[in-house]
Protein backbone atom coordinates (compact mmCIF):
# COMPACT_ATOMS: atom_id res chain seq x y z
CA UNK A 1 0.00 0.00 0.00
CA UNK A 2 0.77 3.54 -0.48
CA UNK A 3 -0.19 6.92 0.99
CA UNK A 4 -1.79 9.23 -2.10
CA UNK A 5 -2.77 12.97 -1.26
CA UNK A 6 -5.55 14.29 -3.00
CA UNK A 7 -7.13 17.96 -3.70
CA UNK A 8 -10.67 16.95 -2.45
CA UNK A 9 -11.81 20.19 -3.37
CA UNK A 10 -10.33 24.19 -3.48
CA UNK A 11 -8.76 24.60 -0.56
CA UNK A 12 -8.94 20.97 1.27
CA UNK A 13 -6.74 17.85 0.69
CA UNK A 14 -6.63 14.33 1.88
CA UNK A 15 -4.62 11.54 2.39
CA UNK A 16 -5.42 8.20 1.39
CA UNK A 17 -4.04 4.85 1.13
CA UNK A 18 -3.95 3.21 -2.40
CA UNK A 19 -2.24 -0.18 -3.63
CA UNK A 20 1.11 0.17 -5.20
CA UNK A 21 0.58 0.67 -9.30
CA UNK A 22 1.26 -2.50 -11.39
CA UNK A 23 4.30 -2.37 -13.41
CA UNK A 24 4.25 -1.86 -17.11
CA UNK A 25 5.99 -2.70 -20.17
CA UNK A 26 9.07 -0.18 -20.86
CA UNK A 27 8.06 1.32 -17.40
CA UNK A 28 9.77 1.52 -13.85
CA UNK A 29 8.31 1.53 -10.39
CA UNK A 30 9.70 4.93 -8.82
CA UNK A 31 9.49 5.77 -4.90
CA UNK A 32 8.86 9.50 -5.10
CA UNK A 33 11.49 11.06 -2.43
CA UNK A 34 11.09 15.16 -3.64
CA UNK A 35 7.56 16.55 -4.73
CA UNK A 36 8.22 20.63 -5.71
CA UNK A 37 4.62 22.54 -5.37
CA UNK A 38 4.22 24.75 -8.68
CA UNK A 39 2.20 27.50 -9.45
CA UNK A 40 -0.14 25.29 -11.45
CA UNK A 41 -0.46 22.96 -8.14
CA UNK A 42 -1.56 26.41 -6.53
CA UNK A 43 -3.65 27.48 -9.12
CA UNK A 44 -5.59 24.52 -8.58
CA UNK A 45 -5.42 24.29 -5.08
CA UNK A 46 -6.60 27.88 -4.80
CA UNK A 47 -9.07 28.25 -7.93
CA UNK A 48 -10.29 24.67 -8.69
CA UNK A 49 -9.01 25.43 -12.51
CA UNK A 50 -5.96 26.15 -15.03
CA UNK A 51 -7.49 28.35 -17.69
CA UNK A 52 -9.67 26.02 -19.74
CA UNK A 53 -8.86 23.19 -17.03
CA UNK A 54 -11.19 23.17 -14.43
CA UNK A 55 -11.14 19.63 -12.08
CA UNK A 56 -14.41 18.45 -11.77
CA UNK A 57 -13.57 15.57 -8.62
CA UNK A 58 -11.20 14.80 -6.06
CA UNK A 59 -7.54 14.94 -8.21
CA UNK A 60 -4.00 14.21 -7.21
CA UNK A 61 -1.73 17.07 -7.84
CA UNK A 62 2.25 17.04 -8.24
CA UNK A 63 4.35 17.02 -11.42
CA UNK A 64 8.06 17.86 -10.10
CA UNK A 65 9.50 14.91 -8.84
CA UNK A 66 12.55 12.76 -8.42
CA UNK A 67 12.68 9.44 -6.81
CA UNK A 68 14.61 6.05 -6.29
CA UNK A 69 13.70 3.06 -8.61
CA UNK A 70 12.72 -0.04 -7.47
CA UNK A 71 11.67 -2.59 -10.13
CA UNK A 72 11.83 -2.45 -13.70
CA UNK A 73 10.15 -3.98 -16.70
CA UNK A 74 12.22 -6.97 -18.43
CA UNK A 75 12.05 -4.55 -21.36
CA UNK A 76 13.85 -2.10 -19.49
CA UNK A 77 17.58 -1.63 -19.94
CA UNK A 78 18.92 1.62 -19.05
CA UNK A 79 17.73 1.72 -15.24
CA UNK A 80 17.90 -0.91 -12.26
CA UNK A 81 17.08 -0.79 -8.88
CA UNK A 82 18.72 1.39 -6.48
CA UNK A 83 19.26 4.05 -9.43
CA UNK A 84 18.09 7.89 -8.00
CA UNK A 85 16.22 9.72 -11.20
CA UNK A 86 14.18 12.51 -12.26
CA UNK A 87 11.20 12.25 -13.73
CA UNK A 88 10.12 14.15 -16.97
CA UNK A 89 6.45 13.98 -16.41
CA UNK A 90 5.27 14.29 -19.86
CA UNK A 91 5.60 12.03 -22.93
CA UNK A 92 4.04 11.89 -26.25
CA UNK A 93 2.21 9.94 -28.36
CA UNK A 94 5.23 9.34 -30.54
CA UNK A 95 3.34 9.15 -34.12
CA UNK A 96 2.00 12.86 -34.55
CA UNK A 97 4.13 15.54 -36.14
CA UNK A 98 4.96 17.48 -33.04
CA UNK A 99 6.24 14.14 -31.62
CA UNK A 100 8.48 13.42 -34.93
CA UNK A 101 9.43 16.47 -34.89
CA UNK A 102 11.04 17.09 -31.52
CA UNK A 103 8.16 19.13 -30.12
CA UNK A 104 6.42 16.64 -28.30
CA UNK A 105 5.45 19.41 -25.60
CA UNK A 106 3.37 19.89 -28.27
CA UNK A 107 1.65 16.24 -28.99
CA UNK A 108 -2.09 16.53 -28.24
CA UNK A 109 -2.44 13.56 -26.92
CA UNK A 110 1.08 14.29 -24.61
CA UNK A 111 0.09 12.25 -20.77
CA UNK A 112 1.66 14.55 -18.30
CA UNK A 113 1.41 14.30 -14.21
CA UNK A 114 -1.57 16.53 -12.89
CA UNK A 115 -2.92 17.39 -16.15
CA UNK A 116 -6.83 16.37 -15.79
CA UNK A 117 -7.45 13.78 -16.35
CA UNK A 118 -4.09 12.28 -15.79
CA UNK A 119 -3.33 12.12 -12.08
CA UNK A 120 -0.44 13.71 -10.36
CA UNK A 121 2.58 11.93 -8.34
CA UNK A 122 1.92 13.37 -5.26
CA UNK A 123 2.13 9.83 -3.75
CA UNK A 124 4.59 7.20 -2.57
CA UNK A 125 5.35 5.49 -5.83
CA UNK A 126 4.27 6.23 -8.90
CA UNK A 127 4.93 4.15 -12.48
CA UNK A 128 6.66 6.06 -15.72
CA UNK A 129 8.27 5.12 -18.55
CA UNK A 130 11.69 4.44 -18.47
CA UNK A 131 13.06 6.79 -21.39
CA UNK A 132 10.98 9.67 -19.43
CA UNK A 133 13.07 9.06 -15.91
CA UNK A 134 16.84 10.78 -16.28
CA UNK A 135 19.58 9.31 -13.81
CA UNK A 136 21.06 11.94 -11.55
CA UNK A 137 24.74 11.62 -10.56
CA UNK A 138 25.71 10.54 -7.33
CA UNK A 139 26.30 14.09 -6.03
CA UNK A 140 22.92 15.92 -7.41
CA UNK A 141 20.38 14.81 -4.37
CA UNK A 142 16.51 13.85 -5.41
CA UNK A 143 15.24 17.44 -3.77
CA UNK A 144 17.90 18.63 -7.20
CA UNK A 145 16.22 16.29 -9.35
CA UNK A 146 13.02 17.44 -8.37
CA UNK A 147 14.06 20.90 -9.85
CA UNK A 148 15.02 20.00 -12.85
CA UNK A 149 11.41 20.36 -13.90
CA UNK A 150 10.94 24.09 -13.29
CA UNK A 151 15.16 24.60 -14.51
CA UNK A 152 13.63 23.17 -17.28
CA UNK A 153 10.83 25.31 -17.94
CA UNK A 154 13.22 28.69 -17.26
CA UNK A 155 16.19 26.76 -19.59
CA UNK A 156 13.42 26.90 -22.48
CA UNK A 157 11.78 30.41 -21.61
CA UNK A 158 15.34 31.77 -22.34
CA UNK A 159 15.57 29.58 -25.35
CA UNK A 160 12.63 30.77 -26.72
CA UNK A 161 13.65 35.04 -25.89
CA UNK A 162 16.98 33.76 -27.97
CA UNK A 163 18.55 35.83 -25.22
CA UNK A 164 22.11 35.75 -25.74
CA UNK A 165 25.60 37.16 -24.38
CA UNK A 166 25.81 40.70 -23.38
CA UNK A 167 21.44 40.89 -23.69
CA UNK A 168 19.22 43.09 -21.36
CA UNK A 169 16.26 41.38 -19.46
CA UNK A 170 13.03 42.03 -17.57
CA UNK A 171 11.70 39.33 -15.08
CA UNK A 172 8.18 39.81 -13.93
CA UNK A 173 7.72 37.35 -10.98
CA UNK A 174 10.46 36.40 -8.93
CA UNK A 175 8.59 32.87 -7.69
CA UNK A 176 10.22 29.96 -8.69
CA UNK A 177 9.75 30.18 -12.26
CA UNK A 178 10.49 33.55 -12.23
CA UNK A 179 14.23 32.71 -10.22
CA UNK A 180 15.20 29.86 -12.51
CA UNK A 181 14.36 31.94 -15.83
CA UNK A 182 16.64 34.40 -14.08
CA UNK A 183 19.51 31.91 -13.75
CA UNK A 184 18.90 30.24 -17.16
CA UNK A 185 19.30 33.82 -18.41
CA UNK A 186 22.90 34.10 -16.90
CA UNK A 187 24.30 30.87 -17.73
CA UNK A 188 23.44 32.46 -21.46
CA UNK A 189 25.10 35.57 -20.76
CA UNK A 190 22.41 38.39 -20.49
CA UNK A 191 24.36 41.74 -18.70
CA UNK A 192 21.20 43.70 -17.33
CA UNK A 193 18.73 41.10 -15.77
CA UNK A 194 15.88 43.63 -13.35
CA UNK A 195 13.60 41.56 -11.77
CA UNK A 196 10.23 42.70 -10.69
CA UNK A 197 8.01 41.64 -7.77
CA UNK A 198 5.42 42.86 -5.13
CA UNK A 199 7.33 41.62 -2.63
CA UNK A 200 10.63 43.05 -1.04
CA UNK A 201 11.55 39.03 0.57
CA UNK A 202 11.30 37.60 -3.07
CA UNK A 203 13.34 40.05 -4.63
CA UNK A 204 16.12 39.87 -1.53
CA UNK A 205 16.42 36.09 -3.40
CA UNK A 206 16.59 37.64 -6.64
CA UNK A 207 19.66 39.83 -5.94
CA UNK A 208 21.36 37.17 -3.93
CA UNK A 209 20.83 34.62 -6.89
CA UNK A 210 22.55 37.55 -9.41
CA UNK A 211 19.41 40.41 -10.46
CA UNK A 212 21.32 43.46 -11.40
CA UNK A 213 18.26 45.36 -10.73
CA UNK A 214 15.19 45.10 -8.22
CA UNK A 215 11.85 46.72 -8.83
CA UNK A 216 8.82 46.63 -6.02
CA UNK A 217 6.03 46.44 -8.37
CA UNK A 218 3.27 47.88 -5.35
CA UNK A 219 2.83 51.28 -6.44
CA UNK A 220 5.51 51.90 -8.97
CA UNK A 221 4.84 52.25 -12.79
CA UNK A 222 6.80 49.78 -13.79
CA UNK A 223 7.84 50.54 -17.56
CA UNK A 224 9.11 54.18 -16.32
CA UNK A 225 11.30 52.65 -13.89
CA UNK A 226 12.45 49.66 -16.24
CA UNK A 227 13.09 52.41 -18.55
CA UNK A 228 14.83 54.60 -16.07
CA UNK A 229 17.17 51.61 -15.07
CA UNK A 230 17.99 50.29 -18.35
CA UNK A 231 17.73 53.67 -20.40
CA UNK A 232 15.04 52.08 -22.66
CA UNK A 233 13.07 49.01 -23.01
CA UNK A 234 14.83 45.37 -22.66
CA UNK A 235 15.57 42.82 -25.56
CA UNK A 236 13.38 40.53 -23.75
CA UNK A 237 10.68 40.65 -21.19
CA UNK A 238 9.47 37.35 -19.75
CA UNK A 239 6.37 37.13 -17.75
CA UNK A 240 6.54 34.10 -15.02
CA UNK A 241 3.54 35.56 -12.85
CA UNK A 242 0.74 34.22 -14.54
CA UNK A 243 -0.99 37.23 -13.31
CA UNK A 244 -3.00 39.29 -15.93
CA UNK A 245 -1.96 42.77 -14.54
CA UNK A 246 1.57 41.51 -15.53
CA UNK A 247 0.63 39.71 -18.55
CA UNK A 248 -0.57 43.37 -19.15
CA UNK A 249 2.19 45.18 -18.64
CA UNK A 250 4.51 43.25 -21.17
CA UNK A 251 3.14 45.01 -23.91
CA UNK A 252 4.48 48.39 -22.06
CA UNK A 253 7.65 47.32 -21.35
CA UNK A 254 8.89 45.48 -24.62
CA UNK A 255 11.34 47.67 -26.94
CA UNK A 256 11.00 48.13 -30.30
CA UNK A 257 11.45 45.40 -31.90
CA UNK A 258 12.35 43.40 -28.61
CA UNK A 259 10.78 39.86 -27.56
CA UNK A 260 8.14 39.04 -25.14
CA UNK A 261 7.84 35.39 -23.61
CA UNK A 262 5.07 34.97 -21.92
CA UNK A 263 5.60 31.83 -18.97
CA UNK A 264 3.25 31.88 -16.21
CA UNK A 265 -0.29 30.78 -16.91
CA UNK A 266 -3.44 33.14 -15.58
CA UNK A 267 -6.02 30.94 -13.79
CA UNK A 268 -8.50 32.79 -15.95
CA UNK A 269 -8.32 31.90 -19.31
CA UNK A 270 -9.09 35.72 -21.06
CA UNK A 271 -6.98 38.54 -20.37
CA UNK A 272 -7.26 42.25 -21.38
CA UNK A 273 -4.16 43.00 -23.67
CA UNK A 274 -3.05 46.28 -25.61
CA UNK A 275 -1.68 45.03 -28.72
CA UNK A 276 -1.26 48.80 -30.55
CA UNK A 277 1.36 49.10 -28.11
CA UNK A 278 3.14 45.37 -29.80
CA UNK A 279 2.20 46.56 -33.03
CA UNK A 280 3.83 50.01 -33.44
CA UNK A 281 7.17 48.80 -32.03
CA UNK A 282 7.30 45.33 -34.00
CA UNK A 283 7.63 43.73 -30.89
CA UNK A 284 7.76 39.38 -31.22
CA UNK A 285 5.32 37.67 -29.03
CA UNK A 286 6.40 33.93 -27.60
CA UNK A 287 4.69 31.54 -25.62
CA UNK A 288 6.23 28.46 -23.30
CA UNK A 289 4.30 25.57 -22.96
CA UNK A 290 6.33 23.61 -20.32
CA UNK A 291 9.76 22.27 -22.35
CA UNK A 292 11.04 19.76 -24.55
CA UNK A 293 14.56 17.68 -24.85
CA UNK A 294 16.02 19.48 -22.22
CA UNK A 295 16.26 17.28 -18.75
CA UNK A 296 19.74 16.02 -20.09
CA UNK A 297 20.83 19.66 -20.72
CA UNK A 298 19.32 20.90 -17.25
CA UNK A 299 21.29 18.05 -14.86
CA UNK A 300 24.11 18.60 -16.40
CA UNK A 301 23.82 22.38 -15.65
CA UNK A 302 22.87 21.15 -12.02
CA UNK A 303 26.08 18.52 -11.68
CA UNK A 304 28.75 20.80 -12.92
CA UNK A 305 27.77 23.40 -10.27
CA UNK A 306 26.71 26.08 -13.52
CA UNK A 307 23.41 26.28 -11.98
CA UNK A 308 22.34 26.31 -8.22
CA UNK A 309 18.80 25.27 -8.11
CA UNK A 310 19.13 24.44 -4.30
CA UNK A 311 19.18 28.21 -2.98
CA UNK A 312 15.13 28.23 -4.85
CA UNK A 313 14.05 26.18 -1.90
CA UNK A 314 12.74 28.13 1.60
CA UNK A 315 10.31 25.52 2.77
CA UNK A 316 10.30 22.00 3.12
CA UNK A 317 6.97 19.91 4.65
CA UNK A 318 6.53 15.76 5.33
CA UNK A 319 4.02 13.96 2.91
CA UNK A 320 1.45 13.84 6.24
CA UNK A 321 1.47 17.76 5.98
CA UNK A 322 0.99 18.35 2.72
CA UNK A 323 -2.26 20.10 3.28
CA UNK A 324 -0.53 22.61 5.34
CA UNK A 325 2.20 22.90 2.89
CA UNK A 326 -0.09 24.17 -0.01
CA UNK A 327 -2.01 26.35 2.77
CA UNK A 328 1.66 27.90 3.63
CA UNK A 329 2.25 28.55 -0.04
CA UNK A 330 -1.16 30.19 -0.44
CA UNK A 331 -0.70 32.14 2.83
CA UNK A 332 2.99 33.44 2.83
CA UNK A 333 3.50 33.87 -0.71
CA UNK A 334 5.67 36.69 -0.06
CA UNK A 335 8.33 34.52 2.08
CA UNK A 336 7.74 31.23 -0.40
CA UNK A 337 9.86 31.13 -2.93
CA UNK A 338 9.78 27.34 -3.56
CA UNK A 339 8.19 24.68 -1.39
CA UNK A 340 9.34 21.28 -1.42
CA UNK A 341 6.78 18.22 0.18
CA UNK A 342 9.39 15.25 1.27
CA UNK A 343 7.89 11.84 0.70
Amino acid sequence: MMKVVYLTEPGKMAIEEEDIPKLRKGCVLVKIEYNGICGSDVHFYKDGRVGDCVLQEPFVLGHEVAGTVTEAADDVTGLKPGDRVALEPGYGCGRCEFCKTGRYNLCPDVQFFAAPPVRGALQEYVVHPADMCYKLPDHVSTMEGALVEPLAVGLHATSLGEVTLGQSVVILGAGCIGLVTMLAARARGAADIVVVDLHEKRLEYARTMGATHTIRADGTDVAARVEEILGGGPDVVFETAGSPVTIAQTAYIAKRGGTVVLVGMASQSEVNYNFFQLMEKEAIVKCVFRYRNLYPRAIAAIASGSINVRQIVTHEFELEEAGRAFETVVRDAQDVVKGMIKM
